[in-house]
């Protein structure tokens, strides 16, 4: 059997670097242990586990301090903890026409339920690009929170956060960035991007396990974001009250201790690798799909052409195929594993003009897709799109 090529790292990345499963291993048969819940070696372990994951993140993105880094289970709860515990009643929001769900929702809940009024900026229908001076226009007074999706997990659009982030110095608002496509992918600077707030899960192109992620806060809010849960932190145990120290304020109960394990080693082999080797890799595979379906009649590829402007998950659509029939009809005969729909983003299919046709199928590349990957993928859509050509005629 053809080997299977699997492009749906956007949801997910496959395979993980050997060292994440030796990890997570070594941690169940050696540790196993709940940090601060003992001062055996093995609790203490897992402690310093926990803080070394801090350590390489908060380096990774040029975070104040570690304990800015608070993790959560994904991006999608980083996200929830930002926009439920920053937003009062009444407050101003802008947010982008490209967001996910993960924004979508918790926005449009409150949006009833706390009467929050949110100004949805357009993007490009071609790039899928934003405008920094239409978020900049649409700040008001009693805007609380600008919420900015980095890259986009339909058509691979990066959006200009510095630009944002340096429209926004001279406002009160708050700045949170869904980092979900882009962390892992290319470099990420919140200090200089002047991101308040930025989310991001770990299993994604940060090659870690499930059921991990993070939102590195800006020293000084943490007093200002309410907790959206309460328990025990094994620390101030005499207490009753939630800790008001981070990153405990924000992480009761016991971590995903042997996820935050397979995490560590990730982190470890994206330092060893370069985040800017990675940022090369994720660019040629970009490039070298761009050119090898450029020519393909009846494929439709959406978002930026420009490299240096996109991540590489193309969001595409074949003449006479709805997006699950082409994506059933790849891993039929082709082996090629990818992602047909709305991919949780209705507002970005709304954009591009995909939604009424139930989405588009999605290949997202990563870091163990290879030049030989993206050119089977290339001929596989283009002997659909010639044989649905065909039959249609």
């Amino acid at each position: 059997m053809t080997d299977r090529i699997y492009v749906d790292n956007a949801a997910t990345s496959f395979p993980k670097p050997p060292e994440v499963l030796q990890a997570i291993r070594a941690y169940a048969e050696e540790l196993g242990a709940s940090a601060g819940r003992g001062a055996y070696r093995e609790a203490v372990e897992t402690g310093e586990l926990l803080a070394e994951g801090r350590r390489r993140i908060a380096r990774l993105i040029n975070a104040p301090t570690p304990e800015s880094i608070v993790y959560t289970l994904n991006c999608s709860a980083a996200l929830n903890l930002a926009i439920h515990g920053i937003l009062r009643d009444g407050d101003h929001v802008v947010a982008t026409m490209m967001e996910h769900n993960s924004v979508l929702r918790p926005l449009h809940l409150l949006l009833a339920e706390r009467r929050i009024r949110v100004t949805w900026i357009n993007a490009d229908p071609k790039t899928g690009l934003v405008e920094p001076r239409a978020i900049q226009e649409a700040l008001q007074p009693d805007t609380r929170l600008v919420c900015v999706n980095h890259g986009s997990n339909v058509t691979g659009s990066v959006q200009p956060i510095e630009t944002i982030g340096a429209c926004l110095r001279t406002h009160r608002a708050l700045f949170l960035v869904d980092a979900a496509q882009t962390i892992g992918h290319m470099p990420i600077d919140v200090l200089a991007m002047n991101v308040d707030f930025l989310a991001f899960p770990g299993h994604k192109a940060l090659l870690g396990p499930l059921g991990t992620g993070a939102l590195c806060i800006r020293p000084g809010l943490e007093s200002e974001l309410r907790p959206l849960l309460q328990g025990g932190t094994g620390s101030v145990s005499e207490a009753p009250e939630q800790p008001d120290f981070m990153p405990d304020r924000f992480e009761p109960g016991s971590h995903n201790a042997i996820g935050i394990a397979g995490l560590v080693a990730s982190l470890k082999w994206i330092e060893r690798r370069g985040i800017d080797a990675l940022m090369a890799h994720d660019r040629a595979l970009s490039a070298q799909f761009l050119e090898e379906t450029q020519s393909i009649a009846g494929l439709r590829v959406y978002g930026p052409t420009d490299v240096t402007r996109r991540v590489a998950v193309f969001s595409v659509a074949v003449d006479g195929l709805d997006a699950a029939e082409l994506a059933a009809l790849l891993e039929s005969e082709f082996a090629i594993l990818t992602r047909p729909g709305i991919h949780c983003a209705p507002f970005a299919h709304q954009t591009i003009g995909t939604d009424a046709d139930g989405g588009t199928t999605r290949l997202s590349f990563g870091a163990f897709n290879t030049p030989d990957d993206v050119s089977r993928c290339a001929a596989a859509l283009a002997e659909l799109a010639r044989s649905h050509a065909v039959a249609g005629a």
